[in-house]
């Protein structure tokens, strides 16, 4: 059986270190393949801190909470960091369930992230 969800992924760097990833929609084991690989290129083209804007987010499944775990730690191997913004309701509460309110950095606000990193979200690229 071929499922096909709805997510939209869009991301926009700011300065040389720092991107913002907007995860619209639902993400589960689907489409987590696409969150993994939009999350590895932005590492892999310099991003060390990455702000998830989780504010048009659906849904995440298990597995697309594994990939911002995974995400996380391998930016920590490099001196980054992961933070997670804007959750909806239901998303914070699937991040209190799970305790990983715990484990990642959680914001209400995009701009006050940013600007815990020095950045704001007017230096774009």
């Amino acid at each position: 059986m071929d499922r096909q969800t709805d997510v939209d992924l869009s991301s926009r760097r700011l300065g040389e270190r720092t991107a913002v990833l907007c995860i619209g929609g639902e993400v589960d084991l689907y489409n987590t393949p696409q969150l993994k690989e939009q999350i590895q290129s932005l590492i892999e083209g310099g991003v060390r801190h990455l702000l998830v804007d989780l504010s048009d987010t659906q849904y995440l499944d298990s597995t697309a909470l594994g990939a911002l775990i995974g995400a996380l730690k391998r930016l920590r191997e490099r001196d980054g960091d992961l933070r997670l913004a804007c959750p909806p309701p239901r998303i914070r509460k699937l991040l209190e369930i799970t305790r990983l309110m715990k484990v990642f950095e959680v914001r209400d606000d995009v701009a006050r992230a940013l600007a815990e990193w020095g950045e704001d979200e007017g230096e774009g690229r």
